[in-house]
């Protein structure tokens, strides 16, 4: 289980542009925002990565970079792309399941096709939202077990903007005896 001010998995992953993105070496000042997303068969993953676009330069501007990851290829990966109008946020692809499950990702099996006519791949990863300080370590997470009902960027950045202004630490550290 991954722990707050405990270091987080490693992540290496291909970019669109042609860069790798690397987590140990590609935050910024405050952070990076992780958003791991099911991929192009989910409509509202959609949505939800059009929000995260818009706010990239407000990401940016506190000094915070930010990536959308998904286990599907590079082709699905510059459709959803193109889908959102992605010109700021990094588009990361190739994300291999085991390290979705490091990540404490949930994985789900394909149902066929989803509700807009594209087809599940055989398995991929739930969502999940992280920041993570430039140190490597965890700063927020939250994890879901489906589509439904995810945390709001806007309540991030303002969540950013508290931790910042008050040097707030992350929580949910103790691991000790109860």
């Amino acid at each position: 289980m991954l722990m707050p001010r405990q270091k987080t998995p490693d992540l290496t992953l291909p970019l669109l542009d042609g860069a790798t993105f690397d987590l140990s070496s590609d935050g910024g000042e405050q952070g990076t925002v992780i958003c791991f997303y099911r991929g192009l068969h989910c409509p509202l993953c959609a949505t939800y990565l059009a929000e995260l676009e818009k706010l990239t330069p407000d990401f940016a501007e506190r000094g915070i970079k930010t990536v959308a990851v998904s286990s599907d290829g590079k082709e699905r990966t510059e459709q959803m792309a193109e889908k959102i109008g992605a010109n700021t946020l990094r588009m990361a692809f190739d994300l291999a399941l085991d390290k979705a499950r490091e990540w404490g990702l949930y994985i789900s099996t394909s149902r066929g096709k989803t509700s807009i006519g594209i087809e599940e791949p055989a398995l991929f990863s739930e969502p999940g939202l992280f920041l993570v300080k430039p140190d490597q370590s965890l700063y927020y997470m939250s994890v879901q077990t489906m589509p439904f009902v995810r945390p709001h960027f806007k309540e991030l950045l303002g969540a950013v903007d508290f931790a910042i202004a008050n040097s707030y630490p992350a929580r949910g550290e103790y691991e000790g005896a109860i």
